[in-house]
């Protein structure tokens, strides 16, 4: 270890030593009291470190050996996590406080599973992937079921530990046979071997491999435990489910597919565009019956994946632009949509009934305006920024050769809109009855107004994350 592998390792250092801090000033002090606090601090760190990555970094640089990478891509990804996981965190303090679910541990846990990702996305071997996916899925797994008195919180951590055990099989066995047949782990390593040909064996490694990540990604048909987890976790915990990991799982799923095997496009492609066409109509019609809108969003995050995975498929640098500007657009929508449903209740109880919000606009029509702005945005409706993100890989697609993948898109695009515009209507022409109170907290309402802006406004904003992305693409696809 030399200071230069330090230096280039210093922002996960760093977050891994605030982790231990953490741990130890709550177990030390007041636990539970200082939980409020440390959460502060923790969504503080994650802020400052994503402003020290995004305006520190420049070049590439690898570290262990190859083992670690810091580069152009890995920094963007880095940057869009932390300020998602940031800001779920601010948007989730008061629905846990009221709900005596803040623990000391939450906050913590958290970290742990943020410096996972970030390993992930600057991953440079197969072993520092292992690592860095075990230990954000560990926290995960812990996080889901955080709510210790709740069987369904139980069960939503159980599933999502079963099914992520097997997901980890996939892939360590797809690793051993790539392994086996290029003889190294390092991505660089596995690429050079390909200059000799494409062993049959390397082939079923990668699959296995894209099989076991497709589950991290949420992807069809290995998306089996996401409306059970999103609907049994705490809001808070969905929330974070459906932002900073899934940059994390579809950044990590691009560096492998170009790092280690950007020599057979042709090959990986074709399950990459399986999985999205799979993701993008079952999300879109699995979503359309949903009652509860974490289920529903559960199901949309799986669509959007699918949407995320087509630029992905396209196997070209302007795909990999497009799969960023998705993912940062994508992130931003399910903050603000998350920051109102964390907001609804009735008698003081979460409520989380789409049909509650019937004729919701009479009582509240700033928040129903917000609403309205984030659901047409997820919906693509032009000219919210949701629009362009579905249009950049629509291109993306079109401009690979893959019309009938962008096609497809489309269609289940329009299919799609269906229960997104079915919230507006719940909200604006539904029948009167029992409805849904939204109690928010300051930091709540300005990230759900803010939001709702950006999408409004976006477009303006585009012009700042394109470059970045491309940027970010050119560092990966060479």
């Amino acid at each position: 270890m030399t200071s230069a592998d330090i230096s280039t390792v210093l922002p996960e250092l760093v977050l891994a030593l605030f982790a231990m801090g953490a741990l130890m000033f709550g177990v030390y002090t007041g636990k539970d009291k200082v939980a409020p606090l440390i959460a502060w601090a923790t969504a503080g760190v994650f802020l400052a470190l994503a402003l020290w990555i995004g305006l520190g970094g420049e070049g590439e640089r690898t570290a262990f050996g190859g083992l670690f990478v810091d580069d152009p891509f890995a920094r963007f990804a880095k940057v869009t996590m932390l300020v998602s996981a940031s800001a779920v965190l601010i948007i989730g303090q008061d629905y846990m406080v009221r709900r005596d679910l803040l623990r000391f541990e939450y906050p913590v846990l958290m970290v742990l599973s943020v410096i996972g990702m970030m390993v992930m996305v600057s991953a440079g071997d197969l072993m520092s992937l292992y690592m860095g996916l075990e230990l954000q899925s560990l926290a995960l797994y812990v996080l889901a079921s955080v709510r210790r008195d709740s069987v369904k919180s139980t069960e939503a951590g159980l599933k999502y530990f079963v099914l992520g055990a097997l997901s980890s099989g996939l892939l360590l066995y797809g690793a051993s046979l790539v392994y086996g047949f290029a003889g190294t782990t390092q991505f660089a390593g596995i690429l050079s071997t390909l200059n000799d040909g494409v062993p049959l064996g390397l082939l079923f490694g990668l699959v296995f491999m894209l099989a076991g990540l497709a589950f991290k990604v949420s992807a069809a048909p290995f998306h089996m435990w996401t409306p059970d987890v999103y609907e049994g976790s705490p809001t808070p915990v969905t929330a974070f489910f459906a932002t900073a990991p899934k940059v994390a799982a579809i950044c990590l799923l691009a560096r492998l597919v170009h790092d280690a095997f950007g020599g057979i496009p042709a090959d990986w492609s074709q399950v990459l565009a399986a999985l999205s066409i799979a993701s993008m109509f079952l999300g879109a019609v699995a979503a359309i019956g949903q009652k509860d809108i974490k289920r529903l969003m559960a199901y949309s995050s799986i669509a959007h994946m699918g949407f995320a995975l087509m630029g992905l498929a396209s196997g070209t640098a302007e795909g990999v632009t497009a799969m960023l500007v998705y993912m940062a657009i994508y992130v931003t929508m399910n903050v603000g949509t998350f920051a109102f449903i964390l907001s609804m209740e009735r008698d003081g109880r979460p409520v989380t009934d789409i049909a509650s919000l019937n004729m919701f606009s009479k009582t509240e029509p700033l928040k129903a305006l917000a609403v309205l702005v984030m659901m047409f945005s997820l919906a693509g409706v032009p000219p919210m920024v949701g629009f362009f993100g579905k249009f950049y890989v629509l291109k993306a697609a079109v401009d690979a050769g893959m019309t009938w993948l962008a096609l497809a898109g489309a269609v289940a695009s329009v299919i799609g809109a269906f229960y997104y515009l079915r919230i507006v209507f719940f909200m604006y022409f539904g029948k009167e009855g029992e409805g849904v109170e939204s109690r928010m907290a300051p930091a709540q309402w300005a990230i759900m107004v803010a939001v709702a802006v950006i999408m409004v406004a976006g477009i303006v904003n585009l012009f700042g994350i394109q470059p970045m992305a491309a940027i970010a693409a050119e560092a990966l696809v060479r």
